[in-house]
């Protein structure tokens, strides 16, 4: 198989196959909810785990940034990491030592608790890899799903769409940039994505669960919007109709997806939330975001499922468009 997420047919045949006998577990793994949800009395425990596999760079802040971003769409706080660090032979004392510099201090600017974990030097590896286990805590009557999305709901997309992959490129693929025609300039700017918009969606799931009725939200990673969609539609059991005009570009996403032969609807994608609310709270919640310096666009709307999943464009409606793996990982392989 290709390297990237798993196909989702494949994986929903997988999770399917999962028989949850503890009472407790509210939500257990289901294709397009970002965490589990385990029943604590008044409170939900949220778990989740995710990896960092594309970037070696800042590979300790970044796991905790991802890790929380899959708790804030599900309206939870996180408390406790664990992490799993896997290094290749060779590696410095130093290396390592930044390493976990990097997750203690993003684990305190947020509060969170570094609990435990494993650490090996391992075989045949390239770079290091990073594997986050996150728990959190959520209120029963503020948690967030997925699967609560509705038919007639607006679809708001957050910031733009391609920010974690335009900044590993930036990062990781700066010589193949330049040889392409990239000023270098664009190509700095670029990689400060992690910082400015940002991969963290945190800020913009708290805000929007504050100020209006949020039925679902999802953080779209890998496979990018495209699939983070399709994702959200799938949880739900409903189909999507959105205007291609209307999702936001970045100039520097589409300056070096158009200089690398790709596209930033596949591209992964941290940085941009997706979250669904009735029409009349749209604009609400966009006023609410813009106060805080977040953009956000109404990017289409949520629809029964037997209407699929489409996609407006300037040349009229076609199909979703479908991605077996993320563009990152297409472009690596090359």
């Amino acid at each position: 198989m290709q390297a990237g997420k798993l196909p989702l047919e494949l994986l929903s045949e997988l999770l399917g196959k999962i028989d949850i006998k503890d009472p407790r577990v509210f939500l257990g793994a289901r294709p397009g909810e970002d965490a589990a949800l385990i029943d604590f009395g008044d409170r939900y425990l949220v778990a989740k785990t995710d990896p960092i596999t594309f970037a070696s760079d800042l590979i300790g802040w970044y796991l905790v940034q991802v890790n929380c971003n899959d708790l804030a769409v599900m309206g939870a706080t996180p408390k406790w990491a664990l992490v799993t660090l896997l290094l290749p032979e060779g590696i410095s004392e130093a290396a390592v030592k930044a390493i976990f510099d990097q997750l203690l201090e993003a684990c305190e600017a947020r509060d969170i608790t570094l609990v435990g974990g494993h650490t090996e030097v391992t075989y045949d590896l390239p770079r290091p890899i990073a594997i986050g286990c996150m728990l959190g805590e959520v209120a029963k009557d503020r948690v967030v799903m997925t699967s609560g999305a509705q038919v007639g709901d607006s679809i708001i997309l957050t910031q733009g769409i391609a920010i974690e992959g335009t900044a590993l490129l930036a990062r990781e693929a700066g010589e193949r940039l330049l040889a392409a025609g990239v000023a270098a300039d664009v190509i700095e700017r670029a990689g400060n994505f992690l910082f400015d918009p940002g991969i963290s969606v945190s800020e913009a799931a708290g805000i929007s669960c504050d100020t209006v009725n949020v039925h679902a939200m999802h953080d779209p990673t890998e496979g990018g919007v495209a699939t983070g969609l399709l994702e959200l539609a799938t949880g739900a059991g409903a189909g999507l109709i959105v205007d291609l005009d209307k999702i936001p570009v970045l100039p520097e996403s589409r300056t070096l997806c158009d200089a690398l032969r790709l596209d930033p609807l596949g591209l992964i994608a941290s940085g941009a939330l997706l979250a669904t609310v009735s029409p009349d709270e749209a604009t609400t919640l966009i006023d609410a975001l813009a106060r805080r310096n977040i953009p956000a666009y109404e990017i289409g709307r949520v629809t029964p499922a037997d209407a699929g999943l489409k996609l407006l464009t300037p040349q009229g409606e076609r199909d979703w468009p479908m991605f077996a793996r993320d563009e990152l990982a297409r472009f690596f392989s090359l």
